[in-house]
């Protein structure tokens, strides 16, 4: 059976994109196939501007669990915990690192049975099941994209390599497309030249990561 490695589960409120705003638990998986997580080898990563750490089993309610059902339980009673909630349509977002590494038809269908929609937020780099109700891509310079449709496509900004400019992207089947302002150093120039590009594109939106701004996990 399956053994499932979280890093931390929590229920907050979604910061970016289309849903921002809409309470979830966020299931972050651990490991990703573009960087170890581990600052010995940033430099010499596919993606080398992560701002996650998603290394171990060790956050908070993180763990590994054995098969989809004992993963789902953990979820639920997350949410169930959390009195704010109370109402809600059950939501699951499912992130890493890079999730659809361990993130699998089992693990949706017996989410979907506990009565949560789920989504996932992945570089685009492995194919997402059918199954998923919400689906965002966020590519990166260097590595090739298998995801091709979904929902939203996400596109940190600026990169400077040409195959991660955004007209790179805009013929893809997604719903929505968003620029974020790249999570560094000069975050403020970042901010200021992707909002520029959409004011000029009207295809791309700003997404900020509002949670980071107000102090949500």
């Amino acid at each position: 059976m399956k053994t499932y490695s979280v890093k931390e589960a929590y229920v907050t409120l979604q910061g970016e994109g289309a849903q921002t705003g809409r309470a979830a638990v966020f299931l972050r998986f651990a490991g990703c196939n573009l960087w170890s997580g581990l600052e010995r080898d940033r430099t010499s990563a596919i993606c080398q501007f992560c701002d996650t750490d998603f290394v171990g089993t060790d956050g908070e309610n993180g763990g590994k669990f054995r098969g989809p059902e004992a993963l789902v339980d953990h979820i639920r009673a997350l949410w169930q915990a959390d009195g704010r909630v109370a109402g809600q349509e059950a939501y699951v977002v499912c992130t890493g690192g890079e999730p659809l590494l361990q993130l699998d038809t089992p693990l949706i269908d017996a989410l979907h049975g506990a009565g949560f929609k789920v989504g996932v937020e992945t570089n685009g780099t492995l194919e997402a099941p059918s199954a998923l109700d919400w689906i965002c891509v966020s590519p990166k310079a260097n590595a090739a994209i298998v995801q091709k449709t979904g929902n939203e496509l996400k596109l940190v900004y600026p990169q400077t390599e040409a195959e991660a400019q955004p007209e790179r992207f805009e013929t893809l089947q997604f719903e929505h497309f968003f620029l974020q302002p790249k999570d560094d150093n000069r975050q403020a120039d970042n901010i200021q030249a992707a909002a520029a590009y959409c004011m000029k594109h009207p295809k791309w939106r700003l997404s900020l990561q509002t949670h980071k701004l107000i102090g949500l996990p």
